[in-house]
């Protein structure tokens, strides 16, 4: 062994809990990196290969009623591939053990042989029997929700009349890998599930035989989606077409590629973070280690070792340190990784998901860890290199001391001598104070950052659930209906408050901008709903124009004043220029509203209604439910209560599992950083601690001269960090911005004080270590010089 590798090694012995500190840094980073690639690569193979295996559709459209003998029509359009028409219709589901209705899909499916088109995958049971019009195969969700297996049934409300369901299989399928009903915020197996059943059979229930409602499409390779969209949509307008859209429009297709997407970008954003931190703390221990090596720098150099030899020997140490961080942080990420995956599996439903690790992360991992590391380091390497060894042979010269700040204020008098020399150590060396101030404010800001998503997911649930949505209970009907509907929802046993709504399906456009969306309708007082501005002023609807969330306005480019485009997507399909009259701050969804009178003016109708809102007494909800199951006319009911349930299992359980990675790491890299300065802080001033405990100086006097310093430069730094905790915060809730939701910038007064209590404890552990070195001080060691 070489005796720049002996030295090396001896090196990295004597700093192995400085090390050890800057490798457990690195292995968040590397852990987060992972984790993170590696479940992004894991849903995306899924995703494609599914897709591909089930040849699921490219483009999607429903409509009220149309003949089979439209379907050659439809393969004759320029582009198709291949056509799948099929009969989809809402139903209420009465489940045993279930209190309130849940919401049922069913969607035909052929009797004999299997659809080419968005197949399905058959996970237990078997495939339905011809002839046979009470069975059902059922979406694996629903199932595990309520324990179903093959031979159990389920209760429907099909046009009117009630019918047992016979469950013989347990299928997936492309178009519901994450199930979730139409217009709710987040998925409810519970209460929502789909079924496929024989097409002669559902034809003859809801009097379809030798039509459809629901087309699906896929196009020749390179074939122009827009102008068969187009086409399709023009031969399905007499119809009641309801507009044909795209596969990114898909809802359970949107879903999961946003989710690719954010992983995508926090896989980029906080491993960034933390490896740009493990990268400050080698520049810091290395410079530290050079400024206390200068004689064996110089002696090496005396003995023939180039500047080449010099370089390569602290940048073995970098990357050795790099090398036990990145492997560390394999490890963790794969552990971490395999656990997310399980997570997944509970939301999406693939066939198969298996945690993938690609070679190419691994690489990755290696690179830029090496690449962080080094970048932080090659000036005081190249520093080293470049110091001419008789310079190097001298001791560095001592610094200039003088009155502090505070004592040419005239406060010397109540200061003592030893805490007048804590405050000259920190103000004469404001670069290596700035930077240990700096390095422990970042460990703060990223415990803050690790901790905020629980802040701003529970503001999010009070404010959209609390504020903005005062009803406990929507009913959606099969079709708009008339305003007498609202009386007779009036008198459903237990109800207390009514409020009516319409939806309209629309295509938005803004110049090339295009949203298929759907406008909601309110009356001009209305109690159940509340819209309000940015600053959390409450918005009047005003008589005329569209309100849009500010993110909808900001996907579509539009401002107040301005006009919009919009293609009624039902009805007799009219296009109107609509102007934008205001915005309103939402969190979920992309979203538009309008006066209710403007609205069904606007279409051109009476004063129709969807659905309405619903305030109940807690008291009536049994019959409630039970005149529920029974009214035929409802197409879907949405409770609150239960949407905020399946909203903190989905949507809140995902992102806080993120969040408490982010947080022990956070915790860890706090720990790492004030660990370190503290012991740098004892290797810069041992000779000086120990020269004064032999002028007489007692241990604990010592100790108060660095454990001091360590103090006021963590007390400084405090609300340096919160501050940037606060801007990193932003950054973060910037990069998690998205169609569907959107994380509110909150940080609860405890997540700071969470914050200052790790930066605190940090320092008091770190102290008690430091002190106890302190107290086994060689001071003859320590007293050898040079001179």
């Amino acid at each position: 062994m070489r005796a720049l590798d002996r030295k090396l090694f001896r090196d990295m012995l004597h700093l192995k809990g400085q090390l050890l500190a800057i490798s457990a840094v690195m292995a968040c980073g590397i852990a987060t990196f992972v984790m993170m690639r590696s479940a992004l690569a894991s849903l995306t193979h899924a995703k494609e290969s599914y897709y591909i295996d089930s040849h699921f559709a490219e483009l999607f459209g429903s409509l009220k009623r149309a003949p089979d003998t439209l379907i050659p029509r439809i393969a004759e359009i320029p582009g198709v591939a291949a056509v799948q028409t099929r009969i989809v219709r809402a139903v209420t589901l009465d489940v045993e053990g279930l209190i309130e209705p849940a919401a049922g899909r069913l969607i035909s499916v052929p009797e004999t042989g299997r659809d080419d088109m968005n197949r399905l995958h058959l996970r237990r049971g078997r495939y339905i029997e011809p002839g046979r019009d009470d069975e059902v195969l059922a979406s694996e969700g629903f199932c595990k929700a309520h324990g179903f297996l093959p031979g159990d049934s389920v209760t429907a409300i099909m046009n009117g009349r009630k019918k047992d369901l016979k469950i013989v299989g347990i299928a997936l399928s492309p178009e519901y890998v994450y199930q979730i009903h139409p217009g709710a915020l987040v998925p409810d197996d519970l209460r929502f599930g789909v079924f496929w059943m024989g097409k002669e059979a559902l034809a003859a229930t809801f009097d379809m035989t030798g039509a459809f409602n629901d087309v699906s499409l896929e196009l020749v390779p390179g074939a122009s989606e827009k102008e068969v969209i187009a086409s399709l949509d023009r031969l399905l307008l007499p119809y009641g077409g309801l507009g044909i859209y795209n596969r990114e429009d898909q809802i359970s297709n949107r879903f999961i590629s946003d989710e690719i997407r954010q992983l995508g970008r926090m896989g980029s954003i906080v491993p960034s973070i933390f490896l740009g931190v493990a990268a400050f703390l080698l520049n810091v221990v290395l410079s530290r280690i050079i400024s206390l090596q200068r004689d064996q720098i110089a002696a090496l150099k005396a003995f023939g070792y180039s500047n080449f030899d010099v370089g390569v020997h602290y940048l073995k140490l970098v990357l050795m340190i790099t090398l036990m961080g990145t492997l560390m942080g394999i490890a963790a990420g794969i552990y971490l990784g395999t656990g997310l995956m399980g997570l997944y599996i509970q939301f999406y439903r693939f066939p198969e998901l298996n945690f993938l690790v690609p070679y190419q992360t691994i690489a990755l991992s290696f690179l830029v860890s090496a690449a962080a590391a080094i970048t932080g380091t090659l000036n005081v390497v190249r520093a080293a290199v470049a110091l001419p060894p008789a310079e190097a042979m001298r001791p560095e010269p001592p610094a200039n001391y003088g009155p502090t700040i505070f004592e040419r204020l005239g406060l010397s008098r109540w200061l003592s001598q030893t805490t007048r020399m804590i405050l000259r150590n920190i103000e004469r060396r404001p670069v290596k104070s700035g930077l240990s101030i700096c390095g422990i404010a970042m460990s703060i800001a990223i415990v803050i950052m690790g901790r905020f998503t629980a802040d701003s997911l529970d503001y999010l649930l009070d404010v959209q659930f609390s504020v903005l949505q005062r009803q406990d209970m929507t009913l959606y009907f099969f079709e708009a209906m008339a305003p007498r509907t609202l009386h007779a929802t009036q008198h459903l046993p237990g109800v207390m408050n009514t409020e009516p709504f319409r939806v309209v399906p629309v295509r938005m456009q803004n110049g090339n901008r295009s949203r298929r969306i759907s406008i909601t309708g309110f009356p001009e007082h209305h109690d159940l709903t509340l819209l309000r501005d940015t600053n959390e002023k409450p918005v009047t609807l005003p008589p005329e124009g569209l309100v849009l969330n500010t993110k909808l306005a900001e996907v579509m480019g539009v401002k107040v004043g301005e006009l919009m485009t919009l293609e009624i997507l039902e009805g007799s399909r009219p296009t109107r220029q609509v102007a934008v009259s205001a915005t309103v701050n939402e969190y979920l969804g992309t979203t538009a509203y309008m006066s209710l009178t403007a609205l069904n003016r606007l279409m051109r109708e009476g004063d129709n209604i969807s659905g309405v809102y619903i305030q109940m007494d807690d008291s009536q909800v049994d019959p409630l439910y039970r005149e529920i199951k029974e009214t035929p006319k409802i197409a879907s009911v949405h409770i609150k209560a239960a949407s905020i349930r399946s909203f903190r299992d989905t949507v809140m359980n995902n992102l806080l599992q993120m969040q408490f990675f982010n947080a022990v790491f956070a915790c860890i890299i706090a720990f790492g950083v004030i660990y370190n300065t503290a012991r740098v802080a004892l290797s810069e001033r041992g000779r000086e601690l120990a020269s004064l405990r032999v002028i007489g100086l007692t241990r604990g006097e010592i100790s108060y001269i660095l454990l001091g310093e360590l103090a006021a430069l963590t007390l400084i730094a405090i609300p340096v960090g919160l501050a940037i905790g606060y801007g990193l915060v932003c950054i973060v809730a910037g990069f998690m911005d998205s169609e569907l939701y959107r994380i509110p910038i909150v940080v609860n007064p405890f997540t700071y004080a969470f914050a200052v209590c790790v930066a605190l404890i940090s320092a008091a552990i770190s102290g008690l270590v430091v002190r106890r070195k302190l107290d086994h001080l060689d001071l003859i060691a320590v007293l050898k010089t040079r001179e």
